[in-house]
């Protein structure tokens, strides 16, 4: 007796439905597991930024990261994934997004193409969303106003953080592959050239320390600096390998590439400090390390091994006589978030336009070294964009903020320490403060 054609298609199609939901599964598990990764990079950056700092602000510095996971993360559902990467609508749709998906009332409705959920986009990009404005504290502890500090990261994440992203990762979105065409893999443009930008602007507002530049002051535990830098290292394989968003081909390459550079540029610092000053340094290494890992970012799924090498030595180089620049200027920001993150965000972003290759991702472009100049061009341009209008929103909300409220501490509490006067602790006993 026959089969009937039916029966054959259902028996058929039972697999591949079943293959999909295991692929579906597969992805989100792959990005929640990143997700983590990119959530426990905040609290590795307080670790690394509390080991540069006096011994008594250690706790202000590691509270303006924390303080930045919980307010972001309560953001993010109420309007900042909706705002950020929702389909826009008129003349701002290239700018900002809608507020359909507010509450994050889509959090199980597939993303894209249906091979994950919004739910797992949502949390990973909410990391993204936590870790930016972290990274500016660094520029200004030891003499922010903590509860300027808490207003700041409000508004920045909402006036610039959200309509950024939009512009680049966003459907629509005026920098992006709608739009203008720049490539930005993990947050080159949106994370590490904004947050560089951002912290100058603020040490320049906010003013250099009561010490600044006369009395210097080492970083009071170095161990915190190399462990902080460790498991910074260790969450960028969520934050690029995961911005790819499927386990697969992609993912591996983005890793790859994110350890390739990180280590290049480690040993490229280390290179530098010997000639300059016959030794390498630990603090150099744990620097040299996170510029690579900055560099490699936006350029992670779109260029060679061989290219992430170059990359990172780049980076090493640029990043090394930035701070020297820095230092030059008298430029206050405390903990070089210019010199690290603006410079390697813009070095990599541009580095994307030379080394990018379409065969090793077709959803990128071919870059300078495939003999196309266009990409390198638009690059440039993301660049230019990304910096005056961080550079001009960050300056105008800070100056507003200003009216409102102290943007930084007393003489007397900053001469006490922050710790005490702005969480009434310390962390450690006062006879072991400096």
């Amino acid at each position: 007796m026959p089969v009937p054609a039916a029966s054959i298609l259902l028996a058929a199609a039972t697999p591949m439905a079943e293959a999909a939901a295991a692929l579906r599964s597969a992805n989100n598990g792959f990005v929640l597991v990143s997700a983590a990764l990119v959530l426990m990079m905040t609290p590795a950056l307080a670790l690394f930024y509390a080991g540069f700092v006096r011994s008594r602000n250690v706790l202000n510095t590691m509270v303006m990261s924390s303080s930045a996971m919980a307010l972001m993360s309560v953001l993010w559902v109420l309007f900042g994934y909706s705002l950020a990467f929702s389909p826009g609508s008129g003349p701002l749709a290239p700018f900002i997004g809608g507020l359909a998906w507010a509450g994050l009332s889509n959090w199980s409705a597939p993303y894209g193409d249906g091979q994950i959920s919004h739910g797992a986009v949502a949390l990973f990009q909410a990391s993204f969303a936590i870790i930016t404005p972290a990274l500016i504290s660094g520029a200004v502890v030891e003499r922010m106003n903590f509860r300027a500090w808490i207003l700041f990261l409000l508004f920045w994440s909402t006036l610039i953080y959200i309509p950024l992203a939009h512009m680049v990762w966003g459907p629509g979105g005026f920098l992006g592959p709608d739009g203008l065409g720049a490539l930005d893999f993990a947050g080159g443009l949106v994370v590490e050239l904004a947050s560089g930008v951002a912290a100058a602007v603020a040490a320049v507002v906010v003013g250099r320390r009561r010490t600044y530049p006369d009395h210097g002051a080492p970083p009071h535990n170095v161990p915190f600096i190399l462990m902080g830098a460790g498991l910074l290292w260790f969450g960028w394989f969520g934050f690029n390998g995961g911005s790819g968003l499927v386990a697969g081909n992609l993912a591996s390459l983005a890793c790859l590439t994110t350890n390739t550079a990180g280590a290049a540029a480690a040993l490229g610092w280390m290179l530098i400090e010997t000639w300059q000053r016959g030794k390498p340094t630990a603090v150099g290494v744990a620097t040299g390390a996170v510029a690579g890992l900055v560099a490699i970012t936006p350029a992670a799924g779109f260029v060679s091994p061989l290219a992430a090498v170059l990359i990172g030595f780049a980076a090493a180089a640029l990043c090394s006589w930035a701070l020297q620049l820095k230092l030059r200027l008298r430029l206050d920001d405390t903990l070089d978030v210019l010199p690290v993150h603006g410079m390697a965000g813009l070095l990599g972003t541009l580095l994307t336009g030379v080394f990018t290759l379409r065969s090793l991702n077709p959803a990128g472009a071919d870059g300078l070294i495939a003999g196309r100049l266009d990409q390198l061009w638009i690059q440039l341009q993301a660049v230019g964009f990304t910096v005056l209008w961080v550079g001009v929103g960050t300056y105008a909300l800070l100056a507003l903020l200003r009216l409102v409220i102290p943007l930084r501490v007393t003489d007397a509490e900053e001469r006490q320490g922050v710790d005490i006067n702005a969480h009434g602790e310390e962390a450690y006993n006062s006879e072991f403060t400096s």
